[in-house]
């Protein structure tokens, strides 16, 4: 491989690194303290000379985030002196919440949202049918198991309403789809 051409694979990964570590400072609209990239909804970063592409995959097809999101990925690649910023949206694969990162499953216990337990729908050998009653809902405020659920929906849809039979807090669980 020629020295110019060994320079351009170097800088254009160099490139894609940056772009990747400003979208994990990008927090989701509706629960900031996980970003873009903890809730695997970025599903591509590709740079192109000065600029960027991105590719998104909503949490679900009717989120009202999804054009907030795409504007913040936007808004914060352009500030790091990406351009042109150029990001899209896929809708297939589905997003699953096993596109949650371990460090985002962290974040959202320590904020006192109990991460999806399990594994979502989609496995090697197909879809699986989706669990509707949760099992093993610990509570992310003192780890208990002795939880009930109190409504099948939170904050938003994504989530149901919980309470630690042990320390009586209520606390979110992002259920998993």
């Amino acid at each position: 491989m020629s020295a110019v051409l060994a320079k351009a694979n170097a800088d254009a990964e160099s490139a894609t690194a940056r772009a990747w570590a400003v979208l994990e400072q990008v927090p989701d609209p509706e629960v900031p303290v996980v970003s873009v990239c903890d809730l695997g909804i970025v599903r591509d970063v590709a740079v192109q000379g000065q600029g960027v592409a991105v590719v998104l995959t909503p949490t679900y097809s009717g989120c009202p985030a999804t054009e907030v999101i795409a504007q913040s990925v936007h808004d914060a690649l352009a500030g790091a002196g990406f351009d042109p910023v150029t990001v899209s949206t896929r809708r297939a694969p589905a997003w699953t919440t096993d596109w949650i990162s371990d460090a985002g499953r962290r974040k959202l216990r320590a904020y006192g949202i109990a991460p999806p337990s399990g594994n979502a729908a989609v496995h090697d050998d197909g879809p699986r049918p989706i669990r509707i009653h949760a099992r093993g809902v610990d509570c992310p405020r003192c780890g208990s198991s002795q939880t009930e659920k109190l409504s099948a929906f939170g904050s938003t849809a994504c989530k149901a309403l919980y309470r630690c039979l042990a320390c009586r807090e209520p606390f979110e669980y992002f259920k998993p789809i």
